[in-house]
């Protein structure tokens, strides 16, 4: 992990889900989510190209757990697409919790493109770039593409989830991903032998060539 990063003129800064409900106080809350969004907005000013996304799910979506009669928030199923965590209700369409953290605003009014995702009822969707079928694909590499963005820089929530899957999907689709590990925080569910879902991501991160990197050491990492 570098200790400083400096945009470069190629680049394009994604903002993954800077929400209301992944923020302290919300369905899905992140812990020290709404920390990281002044600095957000601030780095949102150094880039040409900046893209924000937004779950924005219907009411009874397939990865809510009070969408499947007994199940719990964050077991687990097998839904056609593969294994699917079942989260709380969270950021549904039109509802304060899918809305922008009011410190992120600066970030949105400065982005090009906002991309809502998580629609399909029957799909989740964690990354900017493709559904969790891994077929249905939301435009994003296209659109960064006729921008002329070479690298992604992301930042926002959660690390080990939309902002982890996006950053492999950007290296599958031939761009350089780098994320900004101090504006970004993770849910770290446990898996087995003392491992979470921020070591699984990480092995990821490193077979694929995800780049980490530092903002600012002065961004809060409570």
């Amino acid at each position: 992990m570098s200790d400083a990063f400096t945009p470069r003129p190629t680049d394009a800064l994604i903002v993954i889900d800077p929400q209301r409900d992944f923020c302290p106080g919300g369905a899905l809350a992140v812990a020290g989510g709404d920390a990281i969004m002044p600095a957000i907005a601030d780095l949102a000013a150094r880039f040409a190209h900046v893209v924000v996304t937004q779950d924005w799910h219907p009411a009874g979506h397939g990865s809510f757990a009070s969408s499947h009669a007994g199940a719990a928030p964050f077991s687990t199923i097998e839904m056609p697409y593969g294994e699917q965590v079942l989260w709380p209700d969270h950021c549904i369409q039109d509802s304060d919790g899918a809305a922008f953290h009011p410190d992120i605003l600066p970030a949105v009014r400065r982005a090009r493109l906002i991309l809502r995702k998580g629609t399909d009822a029957a799909v989740d969707s964690y990354s900017a770039f493709r559904e969790n079928d891994r077929v249905t694909r939301t435009g994003l590499a296209g659109y960064l593409r006729d921008v002329g963005a070479q690298r992604c820089v992301l930042v926002g929530l959660a690390y080990d989830f939309c902002v982890g899957w996006s950053a492999l999907d950007a290296v599958a689709n031939g761009f350089e991903a780098v994320i900004l590990t101090d504006l970004t925080r993770a849910i770290a569910m446990p898996l087995a032998q003392a491992r979470t879902t921020v070591d699984a991501i990480e092995d990821r991160f490193r077979a694929a060539g995800v780049a980490l990197a530092y903002y600012s050491r002065a961004v809060a990492t409570a």
